[in-house]
């Protein structure tokens, strides 16, 4: 039988790696019969991300084009940071950093401290919760929502829009749900940015349109996207980066005691789990130019999925890969992207990566998985348990 890589098979989303070896191995450039392509070798997938010039970042928001879906059902937030290039994406890039200087990161890590701990009281005493919902959904969200200034008090709201645009509409459907989401969620986005304009505070909405900036500033399009986009994928990301940790440390005791131990490893622990887990799987491409990789010609204007999940995996690059091992050296991991456009909040979700799995192993005594099996997300783009419930004796940690 012919090899079909459908990205959501539900094989393949709960535990994509088998397949993602034997791409590698039979089909390293591989033509789905969408007519899109698959970059499974790490080689392959730095280089494309790395070449923007033949690797267009337009692709990015197309995921849908996989799919059997209508062109006008294709939901967009927004002109996006994301999905331009450079010369643009340059000058964009240097406007939204300023609010992501390492002093500015530094200052939140108090105010997530203190976000994280806000959370415990409501399942502390029960002895069960589920981390997913419960911890690794609204910390991550908070934090974006007041980093932008926007209500906190709508982190559940900003969840569900961010889960079911991100989630939902890259699971095999964008219909009326994730469509009713997009309003909603552009909407909200919208009104603070108008806010602001009237009324600029020190968040980072205000930054990017401050008229202050002159040159610089983001026209409102862009700054639209640019929010929208941090809020939705920023907490989506640290979401299931937190979760895959835990999913790592709850299958693993020795390690998990050996984290507990040693508060320190927990930054080696986010790398290697960054690394063998990505919550980020892969990301789109679009060619604009015929470009050779190995023996096969890919020609101008088709998307290209690079395979983030898969090159991490590459024996060619990391020993061993299939085995987490927290002693590895990572340096080169594609789990934050590569190039230009890699994670502009790398630093953010690190913080927050390190800040929760502290708390969770300070404050949780002898945590174990309530169910066997794990049940992961629908998503061919993101990673992450879709729910996780935990068993736990029920007192705070001393």
């Amino acid at each position: 039988m012919a090899f079909v890589f459908n990205p959501i098979d539900p094989e393949v989303l709960r535990n994509p790696y088998p397949t993602y070896k034997r791409m590698r191995d039979e089909h390293p450039v591989y033509r789905h019969p969408a007519g899109f392509w698959v970059l499974s070798r790490y080689e392959h997938v730095a280089g494309a991300l790395k070449d923007a010039e033949t690797f267009s970042s337009a692709a990015m928001g197309r995921q849908g084009q996989m799919m059997p879906v209508a062109q006008e059902d294709r939901p967009t937030i927004g002109q996006s940071l994301i999905s331009e290039d450079p010369p643009i994406h340059t000058r964009q890039r240097n406007i939204v950093n300023r609010g992501f200087t390492p002093s500015r990161i530094a200052a939140l890590e108090p105010r997530i401290e203190m976000l994280a701990e806000e959370l415990f009281p409501s399942f502390a005493s029960r002895g069960h919760f589920d981390l997913t919902a419960e911890f690794a959904n609204p910390l991550p969200v908070s934090v974006i929502a007041e980093l932008l200034g926007l209500d906190p008090a709508r982190r559940d709201d900003f969840k569900k829009w961010s889960s079911d645009i991100i989630i939902n509409a890259t699971a095999g459907g964008m219909g009326a749900q994730v469509m009713d989401s997009m309003r909603k969620f552009r909407a909200a986005i919208a009104e603070a940015v108008e806010d602001r304009k009237r009324n600029p505070g020190s968040d980072l909405i205000s930054i990017l349109v401050d008229a202050g900036l002159g040159e610089g500033i983001l026209d409102a399009e862009s700054t639209l996207g640019f929010a929208g986009l941090l809020l939705a994928a920023g907490s989506e990301t640290t979401t299931n980066l937190i979760g895959n940790m835990m999913v790592t440390l709850l299958q693993d005791p020795g390690l998990m005691e050996r984290v507990k131990e040693a508060p320190t490893s927990i930054r080696a622990l986010i790398e290697e789990s960054l690394r063998h887990d990505p919550p980020v799987q892969m990301l789109m491409r679009l060619t604009t130019r015929g470009v050779q990789i190995g023996d096969t010609e890919i020609p101008a204007g088709n998307l290209v999925m690079t395979m983030l999940g898969s090159a991490n995996r590459d024996e060619t690059r990391f020993s061993d890969p299939d085995t987490f091992d927290i002693d590895r050296n990572t340096q080169g991991h594609l789990g934050f992207g590569f190039g230009n456009h890699f994670c502009l909040g790398a630093s953010l979700a690190r913080l927050e990566g390190t800040i929760a799995i502290r708390q969770l192993l300070e404050r949780l005594q002898k945590p174990r998985l309530a169910e066997p099996d794990v049940e992961y997300h629908g998503s061919f783009l993101i990673r992450g348990p879709a729910r996780l419930p935990i068993e736990f004796e029920p007192r705070l940690a001393a």
